[in-house]
């Protein structure tokens, strides 16, 4: 399970539930983190730089890119060079759509998110007649990163941030709300108590733990005896933080075994 920072769990707690079985590791690229400003070409050569190092190191059965700013726009790169399955997170505006009775729906994201041509297809094939607004928030990552980790995030900063998408047409105005970003479920109580009114929140994180599932097979057993592994490539992960999100055990954090930083796209294999 990988994202730039702690925003993952929020799939991870998803994925430990669905799969007791299964013997995890978390990674984050917190030394990269946040991924919203990076240029196309520094984000798709930092993502493979990294994975490169923690496929070599962990030789996983399957990988979850756990943000959505990586996932739309890394995955067909990480694809290509490896033989292993990539699960990704993209904005789930197909389920929001389908649900929303005012077809007044919000796309809470990073910039980089909003930006994607991928995004951009997700609204022409299954936006419907829904009208959908990208808002790309430039400090609610940092400011979920902030409260996960003790930090007193007032309520008026969060506020501000999701304030954009809460739109008012005459009588019909946003009814749902997608979290395209994973930081954001993890704030979602906070969330819910600035919103200007009631709506429906859509997180992709049970879906993506249902396709992981699928991939992995039956569960082959009632829980795995082994903790949760965390590596990142700045500071240790907090493993008693880690524990507390997603519910289950995790040894002391590790660092991202890299031989240099990435620095530019590397050749596929």
């Amino acid at each position: 399970m990988f994202d730039s920072g702690l925003g993952g769990l929020s799939v991870f707690r998803e994925l430990v539930r669905a799969r007791p079985d299964a013997r995890f590791v978390y990674a984050a690229d917190d030394a990269g983190f946040p991924y919203g400003p990076r240029s196309e070409e520094d984000l798709v050569a930092r993502v493979v730089g990294v994975m490169d190092a923690l496929i070599a190191r962990l030789a996983p059965d399957a990988v979850v890119i756990a943000c959505n700013t990586a996932s739309t726009l890394v995955l067909p790169a990480l694809r290509a060079r490896y033989s292993i399955p990539f699960v990704g997170t993209v904005p789930a505006i197909k389920p929001a759509c389908e649900g929303s009775l005012t077809k007044q729906v919000s796309v809470l994201a990073t910039p980089g998110t909003v930006k994607r041509d991928y995004t951009q297809a997700l609204i022409r094939d299954f936006a419907g007649d829904c009208r959908v607004t990208l808002v790309g928030s430039v400090h609610l990552a940092a400011l979920a990163e902030a409260a996960m980790a003790g930090v007193d995030v007032p309520d008026e900063a969060f506020a501000a941030e999701i304030a954009p998408a809460f739109v008012r047409e005459g009588k019909a105005r946003t009814d749902t709300v997608v979290l395209a970003c994973t930081h954001y479920p993890l704030v979602l109580d906070r969330l819910r108590k600035v919103a200007p009114w009631p709506v429906r929140w859509v997180d992709p994180a049970a879906a993506i733990a249902r396709r992981l599932s699928s991939l992995l097979g039956p569960v082959a057993f009632a829980a795995s005896p082994a903790p949760m592994r965390l590596f990142s490539t700045g500071s240790p992960l907090d493993a008693a933080l880690v524990e507390r999100i997603v519910g289950r055990r995790a040894r002391a954090g590790e660092l991202v075994p890299m031989a240099s930083a990435p620095a530019s796209m590397p050749t596929p294999a």
